[in-house]
């Protein structure tokens, strides 16, 4: 059998790959190619065959998907960038490139010629060949030679091509004139050659030499257009309709809003040079703007466009998931294009009101004119003299017919008795199908997966006969049914699927379309699907709709919308499955004989009727059926045994009772002549034979004698002497009593019964048993519910009152007889029974004690209790109290429960119960009375929320039962936890309205009770206003620290972690369901989905919580704090997220032999090794200790930790003497390092004594010698590793001990920046416009904008000079030109380096207008690039700018990023510059050197103590007309014009600084009083001259007082000492200044007295320590550093955060330098991170981080400038792959960020990380984004002046680029030589070769 099942296996597998599949919907065949993704489909009409072209292959299949012929057409050795034939020596760029299939045509034959298949692809610049219809392989025509002119489709597989096939006539052509062409349409492509215009004309009949098929000459026509990149059309349609043809596409809006439109274009057939060109924009309402696909069908007649449209995302040609079908009819399309036509033509493009109706579009020269009114009519197809290309300003609009939450990519449209049905596809792989109604809206009716994931191809087509839909997917051909009619099995399926194609064929009982059903055009013979009105034949009505199985008689069936039949035809009745029989029609009815008896089939068990289906049959169809119901009388007397008379003729079948023959029948006679008639028919009194009543008692008790009495009637008519029988049912058994009748004057019966003594065991009191009489063999009917009852007294009557409490009628009795009393019938009774019962007898009482006040229930159990509760009322006592007994919880004799009454003291007693005059019951348990007390209560504050658990402490609280107690704080239920003690309870607090004190309230029952004071304080809920950190790795103990208010209310704070199983990332296809089955039931199961730990409160601010430790196999999926009822989420604090990392790794100290000690010298620090040490744990968490004794930690990295162990070996710590072992505790982590053993002095061992006399004679001098060099090498060597260790500890307890002074400055720091916060959102960031930005950048230094400049030329040479330029512009656009032109000009070696940079950047504004274009030639460099390093040393690329496209990368990335400054990197950096300004200005600085106190580079670092304080000026600003005083602190240490910069700065605070008034043009006046004004300067008269130094004034020095009033004035003669640039830098005076011979000085003076003795001149050693910075000063640069820490941060994060996504271009480019890497087999991964740091940190963002001035207007002095240079180059260091060590003679700044840069390392490695594990794929999105900065930017650049610097470097080597041009092959094709020889011509007037 297996082998068996193997075999078909493998055999079906054969099949599948040979032959069409056939999926799970027997209907839809499918077969699979190769050439993934399949791009387009042919359908050949006359033969059904199909074509199928793919990427390298090429089918023909046949109408049913059998593969014919199969052409591979690539692979093949091309580039885009070069032109056909490859030679690859002249093209290094040629690689193996797939030949993507862009046209699929069919040409008809001509005359004796056959026709044959036009195939264009992507390769060798897109050109076509012609293959034969019939066989494929067959190859009809293609060009070995290629000419330019025969470039046909795009080369680019992303750039759509479409065409279409037309024949004309032509005069100039032989063969009768008859023309056949094809017209294309296709995108624009950045690569290869950029002049092929959007719509062309190609030949392809006649083909006579020197003509060529596919050539695009010159008289056929073209779309001329001015700027192809502008004009990108994404054609999605070509098609033909009446004379002309059509073109639908979708591009930029170039004249409106410059938003993504849909187009359709039209043009007349015999229209060879396009005069009647003109376009429509299409609107399909909805904002739906792309189209995708189309197909020209017709709506009732008339034909329409059907375009399916996406709504497109933002303003990218990107299509979302939104789209709709939208029709427009070709009448109204005409229409608006010729009101178009006539618009342009004869009223300049206005219509009637003066709105602009139509334009002309493409940028060409033409113009709308006025031109008579019968223009148009006189030149429908236009002719020279009309304006073209026209363009409607008026769209066609359209609603949509159907919309769709999916991406169509497809239509096609098909008709069908009179509808129109419209199949949609869908980027999913489904077809969709809509009904179009004659109004144009539509119906979604069905839709069909064809291939999940796989988006349909435009290529929508219909077979011949229109029964199926070829589909076309990536890989797949689908023949799809347009219906699944045949599968509707039923009338009533077939109408409910609601298909228009399908309908019900009545009398071939088949589902089918209409055309297939032969009788469709007669009435009632096609009932359609679709159409409401339309119902299934039915039955309505069927007479006699019942009868008896024992006749047989005529049926008559109604039937509504009977089909006519046609002669002799006639329908047959069929009863179930019985012979069919005739049937007669007469109208809407048909009659038919029901089936004779002994036909029908036999009755189901337990009934008395079957329902037999009655169908009506045409032939073996069966049109309709009904119902008809077949009922047996018999059977009806035969189930109803007891009463068979009276069953019978209350039946609803009508059936009669013949009573001597006990016989229920349909007929109206008896055998026996007596009839009982049915009660329908014969209403009135039932005549049925019948017992009806007992005449004794019913209740007989068991074990007596008794004599049953009966009375009957109707009995008359039995007239035999048959003997009567009573028949008594217990269960099982039966007892027959012989009976006498007597018979009384009113026609009734009385039967007595013999007495009998009925003996059977009963569990209950009575049982009800059947009785009837019988008469023979005849049972007589017994009226329903007659039942004789049995009793037995003793039967669960097991105490006197339950005996007594029987009712009366039973006559039971307590009889107390031997051997024990019981409960017995009286007459039973042997002795006399009982009148009293015994006293009570009391077993439980619950509970056992009770308040005084009473009020709780007492439950009193036992027996005797009474035999009513009338009979306890008044008769309970407790520790005798009355109490009061309740109805609800008595039960007779066994419980009795009451209510407790107040006592008013203490006491303990019986419980009593009293019951009539019997002595009271007592119990054996003693019930007390108490009070019980509360004292306490633990704790006596919670949050308002609840949930606080509170321990309520008393005494005697086990009073009444546990249910008897509640609690309340005020009105606030306090729920019961646990069990309740008699010292105290536990309650869980409910929440409140409101805080505030309530009273603790416990009840007891009824009885209330509060405790002194006893009062509970509801306080507001605990409030986290902080929680770090937000890391902890799974081993969990980790120590998070949370802050915030109300903390202490909490008495069981917890913090939580739910988690869920890890999701598997990559599931293979066939266990993908299994393996989602068992996730979700991991997450659903009952086990715990939570870990958590309780967390310690510190005080009402703080509590800190240990993490939970978490298996590494689950996911965290959140953390949150439940503090009571109050539940805080980690990410709701700060909005971040909290994270779970791998546990930190640390490796034995002995790796090489972890068993071995770890060697030890004291002073040192051990050292060990681990990996991601502080990613989620600083060195204040971890402990390590040696031994029993801590080693300090000192240092922790990202790869290190040092501590300091003792300076004595210490002892292991168990008490033995073995060596200590070093152990690191890390939360829960405890890592045990190995055993730690120090060095002892002596570095040698011991030698033995005569071994010492014996190697002394002869080895000393060599030992000794030997030893001192050993000693002084180790002592070298593990002094400097000490070093380096102890230099970071030094470092670190620096940055400890100014921790202080840092958070006081950071804290003044962060009140001095909210203001400014507020502002920066806003119009407060000054961002650079982009054209000054993009100035700075491109021309960093240039001192004119060369963007704002205008051309220089005389008027009389503009126009010439213009033209030529515009052809430079031309020429750059060919990408062979370009690429030549740089490579040439890198060859001279009179082109520096900056020539380099600078012609990048023109290229960049010439080209700025086709970003895309510029990108893909700086790809094609970068590439050039790429191969020359790799074979040199591919880790020094990009690391400098030393050629073209290195500078062209870095505008590049400088444009791109131009948002991304704006939107989230120009606000953190404008903080950090604010915070660096702020902090610089509270200290002094040096106006001559530019040395600042307050920074964080040690070379500007001021280190002279100077004495300084700060002061406070009350500046007057006036505001409009007042004049306000403004408060603005300064130095008293200021130089004048330091002051008033700082004036300025507060002033103007949020203007940009090119908007404020510079300081040199102002004069700064001291006022003091009505008439003192002093002029302050930094020199005048009173400057203080120390021989050759003269200082600058400051506020000391005129003794400016704090609190002084100043004012700003205008200076009318402006002169300083500082320079201030153009972009916003300043610098200090120059060291060595000279005024009239002087040397300036402020703070410090520049340079040392060159006078110095040499005597006083420092040693060597002297200067070397001199060089060491001082402690003092390091503080200083650490104190700046920790308050500006977090500003660094920020910008840091916001540069390197992948938070949000990264920059499109960061994306785009990474990928292709991993592209690039991995296509030169680069496999380091330290290669790739360097390329990647090379071409964006450090090409831009540390050019950003060191110059904000190039993107915020702001300045920036060279104090600012020195602490920005410190932390561009942190970021540096950032983003390098080598370990950042730092040691004594490390540069200061390496020293000061030693802590962060490992930190910032990972955030760099984490980014490149995250950029490249997301999907990639950016490419459209990255050419969208390129099309929209084209656009946005086009009007800031004047690229004019660009081209005419750039032709100053063509005129420079102008000789060179000419012989480089006319060397290359493909250049010389082009021309291009001579096109720049004409641009020089134009230019300059150069005589050339022309």
């Amino acid at each position: 059998m297996l082998a068996s099942s193997m075999s078909s296996s493998v055999l079906l597998l054969l099949l599948l790959l040979l032959h069409p599949s056939h999926p799970a919907d027997a209907s839809m065949q499918w077969v699979k190619l190769d050439g993934s993704p399949l791009s387009h489909l042919l359908l050949d009409p006359g033969t059904g065959q199909l074509y199928v072209g793919g990427v390298d292959h090429l089918y023909q299949l046949t109408s049913d998907l059998e593969v014919m012929a199969h052409v591979k057409t690539g692979p093949h050795l091309d580039s885009p960038d070069c032109l056909p034939p490859i030679v690859p020596q002249d093209c290094p760029s040629a690689t193996l490139t797939h030949n993507h299939n862009k046209l699929l045509l069919m040409e008809a034959g001509q005359g004796a010629e056959p026709g044959s298949l036009i195939v264009c692809g992507s390769l060798f610049q897109g050109i076509c060949e012609k293959r034969s219809l019939t066989n494929i392989s067959q190859l009809i025509y293609r060009t070995s030679n290629p000419v330019d002119t025969q470039y046909v489709a795009a080369n680019d597989p992303r750039v759509s091509t479409v065409g279409v096939v037309i024949t004309t006539r032509s005069k100039q052509e032989a063969a009768g004139g008859e023309l056949r062409l094809m017209l294309v349409g296709r995108g624009y492509t950045s690569r290869g050659p950029g002049d092929i215009p959007p719509i062309t004309t190609r030949r392809l009949y006649p083909v006579t030499p020197p003509r060529r098929a596919f050539s695009q000459e010159e008289e056929l026509g073209k779309l001329v257009v001015g700027s192809y990149s502008e004009y990108n059309n994404h054609f999605v349609k070509a098609f033909t309709h009446g004379d002309h043809v059509y073109f639908l596409f979708s591009r930029r809006d170039m004249w409106h809003k410059k938003e993504y439109r849909t187009y359709a274009s039209r043009l007349c057939t015999s229209d060879r040079s396009f005069y009647s060109y003109v376009e429509v924009p299409l609107l399909c309402r909805g904002g739906y703007n792309l189209a995708q696909g189309a197909w020209l069908g017709n709506i009732s007649g008339r034909p329409a466009l059907f375009v399916v449209m996406a709504a497109g995302q933002a303003s990218t040609p990107v299509a979302t998931s939104r789209s709709a079908l939208c029709i427009y009819g070709m009448a109204e399309l005409d229409g608006m294009m010729q009101r178009a036509q006539e618009a342009c033509y004869t009223e300049g493009g206005r219509g009637g009101s003066g709105q602009e109706e139509a334009y002309i579009e493409y940028a060409v020269s033409s113009k709308c004119l006025k031109l008579p009114k019968d223009s148009l009519s006189e030149y429908p197809c236009g002719g020279e003299h009309t304006p073209n290309p026209i363009a409607s300003a008026v769209p066609l609009g359209a609603p949509p017919t159907v919309s769709l939450n999916t991406q169509l990519t497809s239509v096609t449209a098909a008709t069908e008795a009179g509808d129109t049905i419209a199949f949609l596809g869908d980027r999913e792989g489904r077809l969709h199908k809509v009904l179009v109604r004659p109004d144009w809206s539509g119906d979604l009716y069905g839709s069909v997966s064809v291939d999940r994931g796989g988006a349909i191809s435009a290529d929508l087509l219909l077979d011949q006969n229109q029964r199926h839909v070829y589909v076309l997917t990536n890989e797949r051909v689908s023949k799809v049914p347009v219906s699944s009619c045949e599968r509707q099995t039923d009338c009533r399926s077939c109408l409910s699927i609601r298909d228009p194609y399908c309908g019900w064929c009545v009398l071939e009982g088949r589902c089918s379309r209409k055309h297939e059903c032969e009788r469709h055009l007669l009435a009632n013979h096609w009932l359609r699907s679709f159409d409401p009105t339309d119902q299934c034949i039915a039955v309505q009505s069927l007479q006699p709709a019942n009868q008896s199985r024992e006749e047989q008689t005529q049926v008559t069936l109604s039937v509504i919308q009977l089909p006519v039949l046609q002669g002799t035809e006639s329908l047959l009745c069929v009863f179930g499955n019985l012979p069919p029989q005739p049937a007669i029609v007469m109208g809407t009815d048909l009659t038919c004989h029901s089936p004779a008896p002994k036909l029908l089939p036999p009755m189901p068990a337990g009934s008395d009727h079957m329902t037999l289906p009655v169908s009506l049959t045409f032939g073996h169809v069966t049109i309709t059926t009904g119902n008809m119901t077949f009922y047996d009388c018999g059977a009806v007397s035969q189930l109803n045994q007891s009463s068979q008379c009276l069953a019978c003729i209350s039946s609803f079948w009508r059936c009669n009772w013949c009573p001597l023959d006990q016989l229920c029948t349909h007929n109206h006679s008896c055998p026996n002549k007596k009839l009982i008639q049915n009660q329908n028919d014969s209403p009135g009194t039932s005549s049925c034979p019948l017992v009806f009543s007992l005449r004794s008692p019913a209740l007989v008790p068991m074990g007596l004698s008794t004599t049953i009495v009966l009375e009957g009637q109707n009995l008359d008519i039995y007239m035999d002497e048959a003997q009567y029988m009573c028949v008594v049912e217990i269960e099982e058994m039966q007892f027959n009593l012989t009976a006498a009748v007597e018979k009384t004057d009113d026609n009734t019966n009385i039967f007595t019964c013999s007495s009998h003594q009925f003996q059977y065991s009963l569990s209950q009191l009575q049982y009800s048993a059947a009785i009837y009489l019988r008469r023979g063999q005849r049972r007589i009917d017994a009226s329903p519910g007659l039942r004789l009852h049995l009793y037995d007294c003793s039967a669960g009557q097991s105490d006197c009152s339950q005996c007594r409490a029987v009712p009366e009628e039973y006559g039971c009795v307590w009889c107390p007889g031997s051997p024990a009393p019981s409960c017995v019938y009286s007459q039973s009774c042997s002795s006399l029974p009982t009148d009293t019962c015994p006293p009570p007898q009391i077993t439980q009482v619950l509970p056992v004690s009770g308040p005084l006040e009473g009020g709780v229930l007492v439950t009193i159990t036992g027996s005797n209790l009474g035999t009513r509760y009338q009979d306890v009322v008044g008769g309970v006592k407790v520790a005798n109290v009355p109490c009061v007994a309740q109805p609800e919880g008595y039960r007779i004799s066994t419980r009795v429960v009451c209510e407790l009454q107040r006592s008013g003291n203490n006491k303990v007693g019986p419980v009593e119960v009293t019951v009539g005059t019997t002595p009271p019951g007592r119990s054996t348990q003693m019930f007390t009375y108490q009070d019980p007390q509360l004292t306490g209560l633990v704790p006596d504050k919670g949050p308002v929320s609840g949930g606080t658990k509170l321990t309520i402490k008393g005494r005697q609280l086990l009073t009444g039962q546990t249910s008897d107690l509640t609690a309340f704080l005020g009105p606030h239920p306090c729920y019961i936890l646990n069990e309740v003690t008699d010292s105290q309870f536990v309650c869980k607090t409910s929440s409140s309205n409101r805080t505030g004190a309530v009273p603790v309230q416990v009840f007891f029952g009824k009885a209330e009770r509060t405790g002194p004071d006893l009062t509970f304080r509801y306080l507001d809920d605990p409030i986290i206003t902080k929680a770090t950190p937000a890391e902890s790795f799974y081993a969990g103990g980790r120590v998070i620290k949370v802050t915030g208010r109300n903390l202490d209310v909490v008495q069981e704070p917890v913090i939580s972690v739910w988690v869920e199983p890890l999701e598997v990332q990559r599931v293979k296809r066939r266990r993908r369901l299994a393996l989602l089955t068992a996730r979700q039931q991991l997450v659903f199961n009952g086990t715990m989905a939570t870990v958590s730990e309780r967390c310690s409160v510190l005080s009402s601010s703080e509590i800190t919580c240990r993490t939970p430790a978490v298996n590494p196999e689950v996911r965290v999926k959140g953390v949150w704090f439940q503090l009571d009822n109050v539940r805080v989420h980690y990410d709701s604090i700060e909005g971040r997220s909290f994270t779970y990392y791998p546990n930190p790794q640390l490796f034995p100290l002995n790796r090489d032999a972890p068993d071995a000690p770890y060697r030890f010298k004291p002073g040192g620090v051990i050292a060990v090794e681990g990996q991601d040490l502080t990613r989620a744990m600083s060195k204040d968490e971890v402990q390590a200790r040696l031994g029993e004794q801590d080693c300090e930690v000192k240092t922790l990295d990202r790869t290190h930790l040092y501590c300091e162990p003792p300076e004595v070996q210490p002892l292991r710590g168990d008490g033995s003497t073995e060596l200590p072992s070093l152990k690191v505790f890390m939360g829960n982590l405890q890592l045990d390092l190995g055993l730690v053993q120090y060095d002892s002095d002596s570095l040698l061992s011991p030698i033995p004594l005569v071994a010492q006399i014996s190697l002394a004679a002869g080895a000393a001098v060599i030992i000794l010698s030997v030893l001192v060099v050993i000693l002084m090498y180790r002592r070298k060597s593990k002094q400097a590793l000490r070093d380096y260790k102890k230099v970071l500890l030094q470092l670190e307890t620096l940055e400890i001990n100014v921790g202080d002074q840092c958070r006081k400055e950071f804290t003044d720091l962060m009140t001095e920046m909210m203001d400014l916060s507020s502002d920066v959102g806003g119009p407060g960031l000054p961002l650079l416009d982009y054209k000054t930005y993009a100035d700075r950048i491109f021309f960093p230094g240039q001192q004119t904008a060369l963007l704002s400049r205008q051309l220089d030329l005389p008027e009389s040479r503009r126009q010439t000079v213009e033209q030529g330029l515009q052809q430079l512009n031309n020429l750059l656009n060919n990408r062979l030109f370009l690429t030549r032109f740089i490579h040439t000009l890198e060859a001279q070696q009179g082109f520096s380096q900056r020539d380099r940079g600078y012609v990048a950047s023109l290229l960049t504004i010439a080209l700025h207008d086709k970003l895309e274009y510029f990108t893909e030639v700086m790809k094609t460099l970068l590439q050039d690039l790429v191969q020359q390093y790799v074979a040199k040393n591919p880790k020094l690329m990009l690391r400098r700018t030393e050629t073209v496209v290195e500078k062209m990368l870095t505008n590049w990335m400088s444009i791109c990023l131009y948002s991304f400054l704006k939107e989230v990197a120009g606000e953190p950096l404008y903080m950090l510059y604010r915070a660096i300004k702020y902090q610089v200005d509270k200290g002094p600085v040096d106006a001559v050197t530019g040395k600042a106190k307050r920074t964080l580079n040690d070379s500007h670092l001021l280190r002279e103590d100077v004495d300084y304080s700060a002061m406070t000026l009350n500046v007057l600003v006036k505001n409009g007309v007042e004049v306000q005083p403004c408060p603005v602190k300064v130095l008293d240490t200021d130089t004048i014009t330091q002051v008033k910069d700082k004036i300025l700065d507060q002033v103007y605070r949020g203007a940009p600084f090119s908007q404020r008034p510079a300081a040199d043009s102002l004069d700064l006046e001291w006022r003091s009083g009505q008439a003192g004004h002093l002029t302050l300067s930094d020199d005048d008269v009173t400057a203080v001259v120390h021989g050759r130094w003269k200082r600058l004034n400051t506020l000391q020095h005129y003794k400016v007082p704090d609190g002084a009033t100043v004012a700003l004035i205008p200076r009318f003669h402006s002169s300083g000492v500082n320079q201030v640039f153009q972009t916003g830098e300043k610098t200090p005076m120059l060291e060595g200044e000279e005024e009239e011979g002087l040397r300036l000085w402020h703070l410090v003076k520049s340079s040392e007295d060159p006078e110095i003795p040499k005597h006083r001149k420092s040693s060597m050693r002297e200067r070397e320590r001199a060089k060491a910075i001082p402690e003092i000063y390091l503080t200083r640069l650490l104190s700046m550093k920790g308050t500006l820490q977090k500003f660094v941060d920020d910008v840091f994060v916001a540069i390197l955060s992948t938070k949000r996504p990264p920059p499109i271009a960061v994306r785009f480019f990474f990928d292709f330098l991993d592209d690039m890497a991995e296509k030169h087999g680069i496999d380091d991964p330290e290669t790739v991170h360097i390329w990647k740091t090379n071409s964006l940190p450090l090409r831009f963002w540390v050019n950003i981080l060191k110059n904000p001035q190039f993107v915020l207007d702001v300045q920036v002095t060279d104090s600012i400038d020195a602490v920005l240079s410190v932390i561009a180059q942190t970021f540096i260091d950032s983003c390098t792959t080598s370990e950042h060590k730092v040691g004594r003679d490390s540069p200061v700044n390496k020293l000061l960020y030693a802590r962060e840069i490992p930190r910032y390392k990972q955030l760099v490695e984490r980014y490149y990380s995250d950029i490249h594990s997301a999907a990639s794929g950016c490419y459209q999105e990255m050419n969208s984004t390129l099309t929209e900065l084209s656009g946005s930017f086009a009007s800031e650049v004047n690229g004019l002046v660009a081209l005419h610097e750039l032709y100053k470097y063509i005129n420079k080597y102008y000789d060179q680029i000419i012989m480089s041009l006319e060397e290359d092959s493909s250049g010389q094709k082009m021309q291009l030589a001579y096109r720049l020889q004409q641009v020089a011509a134009l230019v300059e007037n150069k005589v050339t070769d022309l």
